[in-house]
Formats: structure tokens, sequence, C-alpha cells
């Protein structure tokens, strides 16, 4: 996973807010198989193997349904390693009866699916990146149907064993109320490269030349107000930089930007210009 190494800023892990605990461990162990890597009474903390988490559900007595005409999280998006993997899983979902949407994007292949709260998911594989296609600063990338059948062909004969240890947190896709806002806070700000553009409405972007570690749409119009700090949804996602310098070149840029920055236990937190939470890591 070239693009998602520490020497690159990306996406590591997301937290989520959810309405029933019990009942989203059960969906991201069995339909996904993520392994509970730590758990309190009101947060799990879902891995893919033993390295560090991927996903955080916590659970909140006050916590109310989400607003789905707010800003927030569109998707998050798990990278697999191998398209076997991704061949065994789909069979596995729509064994479960879990309705999959799918899309060939010229540089990967994904599928779609919500959680039991709504959220999205994006579980994907990259095709090797030689093959990508650069036009200047920009990758070319499709919404094509995706060939099913082709991928079926490489299922294996030992079914979908749960998340493989590779698999890492590939991105992030966002709603946003402002792309132009949005597009000043993570690039100029943060220091990512736009590297694709669908239509008016939606922009990628990236470190290290990938395909996007963070997308960015208004999907839910321009001016969606944000998503109250009670309800189901995103309540956080984490950017990792590769060294400390950078991270706090990125936080002095950003509050040039009037952008709030904070510090609590050692975590540093700041918002996007649409309200979406993220901690700044090293």
């Amino acid at each position: 996973m070239l693009f998602h190494e520490k020497e690159n800023t990306h996406v590591t892990q997301v937290t989520l807010r959810v309405m029933d605990l019990k009942q989203s461990i059960k969906f991201y162990t069995n339909m996904i198989g993520f392994q509970i890597w730590n758990q309190s009474d009101g947060a799990v903390y879902l891995s893919a193997g033993e390295e560090r988490p991927l996903l955080v559900l916590e659970e909140d007595k006050d916590v109310k349904p989400p607003n789905r005409k707010a800003t927030g999280l569109y998707h998050f998006a798990l990278l697999l390693p191998e398209k076997a993997d991704l061949a065994d899983l789909v069979k596995h979902l729509t064994r479960n009866n879990i309705q999959v949407a799918s899309a060939d994007h010229l540089v990967s292949e994904a599928i779609y699916f919500s959680d039991p709260d709504g959220n999205g998911i994006e579980v994907y594989i990259d095709r090797p990146s030689s093959l990508w296609e650069w036009f200047g600063s920009e990758v070319k990338m499709a919404v094509d149907p995706l060939d099913i059948e082709e991928l079926f062909r490489f299922e294996t004969n030992a079914g979908w064993m749960g998340l493989p240890d590779r698999t890492v947190m590939g991105h992030i896709h966002l709603h946003v109320s402002d792309l132009e806002k949005a597009k000043q806070f993570y690039c100029e700000g943060l220091g990512f490269d736009l590297v694709s553009r669908l239509g008016g409405e939606a922009l990628f972007i990236s470190s290290a030349n990938y395909h996007h570690h963070i997308g960015l749409n208004t999907w839910k119009g321009a001016d969606a107000p944000p998503a109250g700090d009670q309800e189901a949804g995103l309540k956080w996602f984490d950017i990792h930089f590769p060294q400390d310098h950078s991270r706090k070149e990125a936080m002095d840029r950003i509050r040039r930007m009037g952008a709030a920055v904070d510090e609590h236990e050692g975590v540093i937190y700041t918002l996007d210009p649409s309200k979406n939470r993220i901690r700044l890591l090293v």
C-alpha cells in the first residue's frame, strides 16, 4: 500500500457515532470482517489484524438519527490488497442480502453499501498505478460499470475470511457546503494536491500522486448545514503527517485562514470550513 505509508500524508482512521453499538459491532464484524482491537462500555476499536484500528464506533445514549441534508460523511473507503479479496467479499455480502452498488473508476474497482445507521462504506482495490492515466497534474477517473462477471473469476474456494491484514483506510469522501473553501483548506492549508474533478460538484485530492486520499462534494447542495454534535455519523477522522514539522506548517497555514486549531490531551483538532472535524496526527 505504497500511498498509505508513514512517509505520505493520508487518512488513517475514522470515528463514527452510532445509535446502537451492539448492532453496529455485529454488522462490522460479521458482514465486513473487522476484528475487535479494543472495547469499552461505549466504544469499540476495529482493526483488520494486529495493527492499529482503522475504525472506531462510539455510542452515546443521546445520539439522534443523522440529518440526511447536512454535511459530513459520504463514505469511508477500505482498500483491500488483492482482487480476490474483493470478489470474496462481494459474494459474502450478497449471500447475506446486503444491497451492494459497484463502479469501475479506471484507477480502482469499488463496491458501495451502508451500515445500520446509513453511513456510506466503500471497499475497493487499486489498479497498478502504472496503468493510471495522468493529464498534467490530474488523473483520469470515471464512474463506469464494474465487470462483476470478470471479478468473480478471482473468487477463492475458501471464500471471505474477514479483512486481510494489509487492509488500510484508503480514503474518505465528505459532503461539504462550499467546494472552493474546502479546496483552499485542504490544498493550500493542509498541503494536499488537487488531482481530479467530477463536473463542478466534486474534487479529489491526495499526496504523493495517489488518485485520492480525500473526496469532497456538494451533492447535498451548496450551503448545506453542518451535522449536529449529537447526530449519528462522522465524529472525526484522522490525517497522518509524516513529520512533526510538516504538521506544524499545516497548522500555521490553516490558522492564518481562520480555522480553529485546538489541542486536547496531546491531540490536535481542527474543523474544515463545513465543520467536519479532523485530528492531525504524526
